[in-house]
């Protein structure tokens, strides 16, 4: 059994045999609702640009809005769920993501939709930080690649449902109220917070001693979390910036609505296998040269998508999929098994993750969104993303990548 140190003392990571599979599985559910809210508004973007009159960056500011809240939001989530708990912790990022998609009903012009989008990053750091919280202190070793991509699955599985669903199924049941639809999505947010709620048993939580600001100066201070939050910030600026306006650009490839929704879930279901088995797969001390070749495939993919149809265009959805979808898991592994950072401080190092992630997550779309306006094309975007890409390469050989022993 591993013991993790930060600050001089040990501890080692608690069990509790099969009933962490269960906390998983529940974690996965609200992930999954997660990815759900957090996608269900990529295929409504032409409905909305139209029915709100807004214009390409308006809607690249309201796409990256939760992100931008999320920044915030996420460095006050570690500490709390140091100190709550996972089971409170994960309800309060519930009922915050159901009244998100809830109050997107009510929005009447750009200001009430941005209100509405940007409220969810007041709770999706609860969810985000919270799973990879519990799996480092209930899995160690092997079983905690296979748990983070488990857990990772869930927000690619709520991701799928929302581009595939929403405009073949949701949309026609509600009459093609895409608002309406968002409140069938929350009133779904809401059931899975409180299965969460009365089928989690959290129990034997860690909890840190040290202040808050002396928990995230000590961190601050470990050269893989430094190199790391560059990295997430950078690869969330990829994936957000892309998949925020995916739909729209097949669209302009000539796809229907329907048919791009399908499409944009080629990357997501690409990735879920992906994040099930690469995690566990790969040697840790290899890590971070897979990071490596993962960004170029991506930048690859990236060209290819904007540019290709067809057969050609499948290919490059698929790729960007097996590629990006493991940006995440293995950044977080990286993390959880750099031996400065303690596993009781996990919440704490899940925030500013997450923080500095999202940072790159409201300036992906918005940037995307500004350069479509600039140029009057999605090509632009898609090169500066490649520079991005090359980017996360070249951090990966500062990393230092440690042992499972």
């Amino acid at each position: 059994m591993k013991e993790l140190s930060v600050y001089g003392g040990t501890r080692s990571i608690p069990h509790q045999g099969y009933y962490r599979w269960v906390l998983l599985g529940l974690l996965w559910l609200i992930y999954a609702a997660f990815g759900l809210i957090s996608r269900s508004i990529f295929p409504l973007v032409t409905p909305i640009l139209r029915d709100l009159s807004l214009s390409y960056t308006e809607m690249g500011i309201i796409l990256g809005s939760w992100q931008l809240t999320y920044i915030p939001a996420s460095l006050a989530a570690g500490p709390i769920l140091d100190r709550w708990g996972a089971r409170r912790s994960l309800l309060f990022g519930a009922l915050i993501m159901c009244l998100s998609a809830v109050l997107r009903y009510f929005a009447d012009g750009f200001l009430g939709m941005l209100i509405a989008v940007a409220l969810f990053g007041a709770g999706g750091p609860m969810i985000s930080i919270g799973g990879p919280k519990v799996i480092s202190e209930r899995f160690s070793g092997k079983s905690r690649g296979t748990a983070i991509g488990i857990h990772m699955m869930g927000p690619g599985i709520g991701g799928i449902l929302a581009l595939t669903l929403t405009n073949s199924l949701v949309m026609p049941l509600t009459g093609n109220s895409w608002k309406l639809t968002f409140v069938i999505y929350g009133l779904l947010v809401l059931l899975v917070g409180l299965l969460w709620w009365f089928f989690s048993r959290v129990r034997g939580e860690s909890s840190h001693e040290n202040g808050i600001i002396d928990v995230f100066r000590g961190l601050i201070k470990v050269r893989n979390v430094r190199i790391l939050l560059t990295m997430a910030l950078l690869s969330f600026l990829i994936t957000h910036g892309l998949l925020s306006w995916l739909p729209r650009i097949l669209e302009t490839g000539g796809m229907s609505a329907s048919a791009a929704g399908f499409a944009a879930a080629i990357p997501i279901a690409a990735g879920i296998p992906s994040v099930l088995i690469i995690p566990r797969l790969i040697p840790t001390l290899q890590r971070g040269r897979f990071l490596a070749i993962s960004s170029l495939l991506v930048a690859i993919s990236l060209v290819t998508v904007v540019n290709a149809s067809g057969l050609l265009l499948i290919w490059g959805l698929i790729i960007l999929g097996i590629a990006g979808s493991c940006f995440m898991p293995m950044m977080l592994l990286i993390l959880m098994d750099t031996s400065e950072v303690e596993t009781r401080n996990m919440g704490s190092a899940g925030g500013m993750f997450f923080c500095i992630a999202e940072i790159g997550g409201f300036s992906g779309p918005f940037l995307i969104g500004a350069l479509v306006d600039i140029s009057g094309a999605f090509m632009t975007g898609a090169i500066f993303l490649v520079a991005v890409c090359i980017g996360i390469a070249l951090l990966t050989f500062f990393l230092r990548n440690y042992s499972d022993s």
